[in-house]
């Protein structure tokens, strides 16, 4: 294993084991499963059996642990996979990287980049004027789970190889550090352990607001979970127009399971996620924010 993406998918799994993220009960239920459900227990089983078998993972035995907790532990695995390979991606996407867990408790906000800068003042206003409040609402405000953003440009690094601006051109250009801008937001990243059909739906309604108030370049919009049920996961990554794609934090062992103990419906419904290129694995989203 010398491949950089494949050696961090591997500690990705692993730490997914040692902090209790993937468990499974003593009755066998992992924790990704929906326990009202057979079918997401049985392939959610087996992806741990795979996973196990394959790259001798050690599984912990853990009862019950709050969704709340799974979530925020799934998040921040899933920035430390990004730090892990994405700014090794220089060759084809150069750049200064910044990656981090967001969420409702950071005091980086989405208007603290250039693209939604704007909307830290429309939040001002409605806090003030309970009628503008109430015609537009206050969901055009969002937290990503994990952003990646890039840093702006000095002009000395601009121009380093030869002369490429000066004080005359390029006044407004977002990336000049010059100009007074903030950073740019290169990629929203909504990272969903499960996705049960209420919170699924966030991540469409987040991706919709920042599509719908950017000013600017869109960036990436992306979705990660473990969720085992093609049924839920087609629920989000069927369709076009508002995330970039769906991705998988063990797309090979779900492909497995689903064929092992899934039900045609699930199988035949997989295949069209994954030949749809609506669903990949964790290991082609840095590759994919290089684009």
């Amino acid at each position: 294993m010398n491949a950089l993406i494949a050696k961090e998918r591997f500690h990705f799994h692993e730490r997914l084991f040692e902090t209790n993220t993937l468990t499974l009960t003593k009755a066998g239920v992992a924790s990704n499963a929906d326990t009202s459900s057979r079918g997401s227990k049985a392939i959610s089983k087996r992806i741990v059996e795979i996973l196990v078998e394959e790259q001798q993972h050690k599984i912990n035995m853990v009862e019950k642990i709050s969704g709340q907790t799974l979530g925020k532990q799934f998040e921040m695995l899933t920035m430390e996979f990004l730090q892990a390979t994405f700014p090794n991606l220089q060759n084809l996407y150069p750049g200064k990287w910044s990656i981090l867990q967001l969420g409702n408790n950071n005091k980086l906000k989405t208007s603290d980049f250039e693209q939604y800068e704007h909307l830290a003042y429309l939040s001002a206003l409605t806090a003030e004027n309970a009628q503008l409040a109430a015609a537009l609402g206050n969901d055009y405000l969002v937290a990503p789970d994990v952003v990646v953003y890039r840093e702006l440009y000095d002009d000395d690094e601009i121009n380093q190889n030869q002369c490429i601006v000066d004080a005359e051109v390029s006044k407004m250009a977002d990336i000049r550090k010059v100009n007074g801008g903030k950073p740019l937001l290169h990629a929203s990243v909504s990272a969903k352990y499960t996705m049960r059909s209420d919170r699924a739906q966030n991540s469409r309604t987040e991706a919709l607001n920042l599509i719908r108030n950017r000013k600017g370049h869109l960036p990436h919009i992306v979705v990660v979970t473990a969720e085992p049920m093609p049924n839920r996961l087609a629920s989000l990554a069927l369709g076009t127009g508002d995330i970039d794609c769906v991705y998988h934090f063990a797309l090979y062992e779900l492909i497995r399971a689903v064929n092992e103990v899934g039900s045609e419906d699930a199988i035949e419904l997989l295949n069209t996620l994954v030949s749809g290129k609506r669903l990949k694995d964790i290991s082609d989203l840095p590759l994919d924010l290089a684009v």
